[in-house]
Formats: structure tokens, sequence, C-alpha cells
């Protein structure tokens, strides 16, 4: 597997976590803070197609997927390509839940998480996060909440702790360039592979698809 260690955000520090978050690999943890700008290509045939780098451009990660295949598919790759986690949507649920598993796998054994919107209708953006090891989800691991469309969402532990947040990317020119970018910020001790996962999640869920689930 194979990454650009990013570098420290340029924001308020943060101080590091008692006990890490680890979902995807602790290889993607960090002792400081990281900023991760995540840009969708607008002009494509292609649906749910990502860059992920960090404040110096340096690619991190993409996110692959495409319109033309039979159910909803995405693969997260290293730089080098390698697939980091794979994302099905569950079809004909009324939540609009994803589940992410390891690698290039589909095996329920490979699941790390999955992911639904909290009520059928909202008002503002309100997701839960469920452990693969959380199989009654009485209630869930992670919570993201604010405005998907103003890019301002926060995402919590189920302690109510901050682990990263979502901010709008400066500037007009990545629209005119054919991109639509966003930043994150994922706090330290805070496994950023997953938060990416979930940002992404948080994005297809908020697309326009006519409520066709």
């Amino acid at each position: 597997m194979s990454f650009a260690v990013p570098v420290p955000s340029a924001g308020p520090s943060a101080p590091p976590l008692s006990n890490p978050v680890v979902v995807v690999n602790s290889q993607f943890l960090s002792s400081y803070p990281v900023d991760l700008v995540i840009s969708e290509k607008l002009m494509t045939i292609k649906e749910g197609s990502f860059s992920i780098s960090d404040v110096n451009g340096n690619v991190m990660f993409n996110v692959k997927g495409s319109v033309l295949s039979l159910h909803d598919h995405r693969v997260l790759v290293d730089s080098a390509g390698a697939p980091i986690v794979t994302f099905r949507q569950k079809i004909l649920t009324a939540h609009r839940r994803w589940q992410v598993y390891r690698g290039d796998s589909s095996d329920s054994k490979e699941l790390l998480f999955s992911a639904k919107k909290s009520g059928i209708i909202q008002l503002k953006t309100e997701l839960d996060v469920f452990l693969a090891s959380n199989t009654k989800e009485d209630t869930h691991d992670f919570k993201v909440k604010g405005s998907f469309k103003e890019r301002s969402c926060t995402i919590y532990t189920k302690e109510n702790t901050i682990i990263a947040q979502m901010h709008k990317q400066g500037g007009v020119k990545n629209r005119v360039l054919g991109q639509d970018a966003f930043s994150v910020t994922v706090y330290p001790q805070v496994d950023f592979g997953f938060i990416v996962a979930v940002v992404v999640i948080l994005h297809e869920i908020n697309q326009d698809r006519k409520g066709e689930d």
C-alpha cells in the first residue's frame, strides 16, 4: 500500500485522542491534524470519481466508480492504484445504506462498517455509522451532522467527540476547471482513510438521484 505522508494542518491544533480511532488501517493515523482536499471531476461520464490530496497537492487517494455499472460500486485506491476499501450501496433501503469492505472484497467477513441516513426525510445532513462488530446497531458508533450543501459537516464518535470537520475550499477556480472541491480536517490519532471513506459515502447519499435507492 502506497501513499504520501500528509503535511500538518495550517489550522488550529487539537489534542490527540487518548484512544486512537482505527477502522480502515492504523497506517492512516497521524500525530498531528491534517487537511485533505477532496476534488470531484464534474465533466465526466463517470460518477464518483474523486481525487484526495494534501494541501500541497500530493495525491493521497483516488475514488473510482462508474455510472455504467449495474450496482452502485466505488473503490478507494491509494496513489499507486491499489484498492484500500470497496463501497457498495445496499439496494432498496429507505435510508440509502452503504457498506464498506476491506480491499476489493465484498465478502461479509471483510465488512468494516456501514453508513446510512439517520432519517428518511432530513432538513440537515445526518448520517449514522456502524462498525461491522456492531451487529445489533442499537446505537451508532459515529455520527455525521451539519449541512453537506454548505460543505459544513462534523464527524463525531459515539461519545460525541469531534474527530473531523468538513469546510468549503476557498476560491472558484476549482469549478472553472471542472472540479468541485472541499476540504476535511482530520484530528490527530484518527484514521484519515476511514474519514475519507465516510465523506465519500456522505457525498453519494446527498447526490440528487430523484429518490431512487
